[in-house]
């Protein structure tokens, strides 16, 4: 079985964040996940134009920053921006960097 690392909110940290937010697809991805009510598969948030490989990477990194949670769902992982852990953390960031990535 699939195990996914999520780090607790205490140790999510600001260089992680911007570290994660600072790739142009992985940004995307959140601003997908953001905007939705409930958790997204992989393959509906992420370009279909990338390989599966990549885009798994992607939802890792992500994830070890602390900035996506992942379930498994039957054979789907589903995922969900951890915008209560992030607000906690760093108040403001994550709205002000989406408002600001156009």
């Amino acid at each position: 079985m699939v195990q996914f690392v999520h780090p607790a909110r205490q140790d999510i940290t600001l260089a992680g964040v911007l570290a994660a937010l600072a790739d142009p697809a992985r940004l995307m991805i959140v601003k997908s996940l953001i905007g939705q009510k409930d958790c997204m598969s992989c393959t509906a948030v992420g370009p279909c134009n990338m390989a599966k490989s990549t885009l798994s990477n992607h939802f890792r990194v992500l994830r070890e920053a602390g900035l996506i949670h992942t379930t498994k769902q039957g054979v789907e992982h589903r995922n969900a921006v951890r915008v209560a852990d992030i607000n906690a953390r760093f108040p403001g960031l994550l709205k002000t960097i989406l408002k600001h990535a156009d």
